[in-house]
């Protein structure tokens, strides 16, 4: 599937919040992390336009789901693409290096489908800051509603900054070293052929443009063979697939969280396993 350059033009306030984020970084440079900071802040709050019918319908193709199952709402996990410009102002003055920021996970909770045809009311804040002295997590809330839907959609995103040394690589435990594999007692809910495109595919959609997921050479600078699929990739998928297998018919999902623990190079095969 060839995603259109034309879905870019979508993206702008995500493209700009990107380069506000590492341009915040750069002049705020390596802060002592024992700075005072004061959480969580307080909310900001956006109010933004309907999202583009063509842009969510190409979207959930490209993640594996059916458009046809989106008529009159939004898929949750499109969030990145209308929070990230306005959570990324909830960073501002943090005392960590932005540009070491990896995202360690998230968690959604939908309490109610987002209607596809109402502007949609957007409000973060920075919920916490954990820091151990090795790494701090950066605990994100974003709240996505309508008028008419409040409270409809509560996303939570754990940024994680490294800040000390590094566990000493013999020190950690030989399993943790393995690669996954998948046990034979499973059963596979869906299994996708992920191509070398895939990561510029994904931020044409969503204005993700880290180029560590779409230029080569920037990706083995980084310590990659090759440029990885963003985190929100996989788990648009993985939801996708719950949505087409386990959660087909009545049953919707509720809570859902993920932790990224590796990256997927691509191009990929990878499957969903239950």
């Amino acid at each position: 599937m060839v995603i259109s350059n034309r879905f870019i033009l979508h993206q702008g306030p995500v493209i700009a919040g990107l380069f506000r984020t590492v341009s915040d970084a750069i002049r705020q440079g390596k802060k002592r992390s024992g700075e005072p900071f004061v959480v969580p802040t307080p909310e900001i709050v956006h109010t933004l336009p309907p999202r583009a019918k063509d842009l969510v319908s190409t979207y959930v193709r490209h993640v594996g789901g059916d458009p046809s199952q989106y008529r009159n709402t939004l898929p949750a996990h499109l969030f990145p693409q209308w929070s990230f410009p306005i959570a990324a102002q909830t960073l501002v003055g943090v005392p960590y290096p932005l540009l070491k920021v990896v995202n360690g996970g998230c968690r959604l909770e939908l309490n109610a489908p987002l209607p596809n045809n109402e502007p949609l009311i957007v409000r973060a804040s920075l919920n916490g800051i954990n820091d151990n002295g090795r790494r701090a997590v950066l605990h994100q809330k974003i709240i996505t509603e309508t008028k008419s839907v409040p409270n409809a959609l509560v996303s939570h995103i754990y940024a994680i900054v490294p800040t000390g040394k590094k566990r000493d690589a013999n020190k950690v435990k030989r399993g943790e070293r393995m690669l996954p594999r998948v046990p034979n007692n499973v059963r596979e809910l869906a299994f996708w052929k992920l191509s070398r495109s895939a990561g510029l595919d994904f931020a044409k959609l969503t204005g993700d443009f880290n180029p560590i997921h779409w230029i080569p050479a920037y990706a083995k600078a980084s310590g990659f063979r090759s440029t990885i699929l963003h985190g929100f990739g996989t788990f648009a998928r993985a939801m996708e697939g719950l949505n087409g297998s386990l959660c087909a018919g009545s049953a919707r999902i509720e809570t859902f969280d993920v932790k990224f623990t590796r990256p997927l190079v691509l191009p990929g095969k990878v499957g969903l396993y239950v």
